[in-house]
């Protein structure tokens, strides 16, 4: 059993990984910004706990990660302000990144997206630069900490069955649904391969613990 603690815990991917972390017999916190959103959170086994990880200093999320064995970023402001975009999307979570250091919990999984490259070739006008911009710049400062770092960057989200198959560096777009990406989460927390690797991938025909081999 590992205790792991999910940041952005309501989520669409989140909520899908929280039972399968349970059905295993993990403990998982699942933090939440929205009390409204507890029920949906127990309801998958996880514990609801309620915090502003937008707002929180690193001396904060050092309490809420500390006496965990892993961290799962799956947390984003979802569009909307540039300004809340890196405030959420880098800033809190490169906090989150030092307090998992200093709670002593290296075990950290970024749920980033696949086209998390210096060259995204976004153009700054554009309405998604701020989140492509603040996801680089996050998954580059997790690159160059000493944690136990595994950067994921599922290619475009659907709401599809899974499949339990994926592709890794996918040519386009890489269309994947959302269990298949909680699939994954789930399988790097339980494979030390994947440890200090970024990891792209979209929906293929490998099996998905094959292809995390690759």
């Amino acid at each position: 059993m590992s205790r792991i603690l999910v940041l952005g815990g309501h989520g669409k991917v989140a909520l899908l990984l929280e039972p399968l972390l349970v059905a295993r017999g993990d403990e998982v916190t699942a933090v939440i910004r929205n009390p409204d959103h507890a029920d949906d959170v127990a309801a998958t086994g996880a514990t609801p706990r309620v915090a502003d990880i937008e707002t929180l200093d690193t001396e904060g999320l050092a309490d809420l990660i500390t006496g965990h064995d892993a961290v799962v970023w799956s947390a984003g402001a979802g569009g909307g302000s540039a300004e809340r975009t890196y405030a959420v999307d880098r800033d809190a979570a490169i906090r989150s990144m030092d307090a998992a250091a200093q709670a002593g919990v290296p075990r950290y999984v970024m749920v980033s997206w696949l086209g998390s490259s210096p060259d995204h070739g976004i153009d700054p006008g554009d309405s998604f630069f701020a989140y492509a911009d603040a996801k680089l710049a996050a998954d580059e400062y997790l690159r160059g900490t000493e944690l136990r770092w595994t950067v994921l960057g599922p290619g475009a989200l659907t709401l599809d069955p899974p499949t339990g198959r994926i592709t890794t560096d996918p040519s386009d777009r890489g269309h994947v649904p959302r269990a298949d990406v909680a699939a994954v989460i789930a399988q790097v927390l339980v494979d030390d391969t994947t440890i200090g690797r970024t990891i792209r991938f979209g929906a293929g025909e490998t099996p998905l613990v094959d292809a995390l081999h690759d």
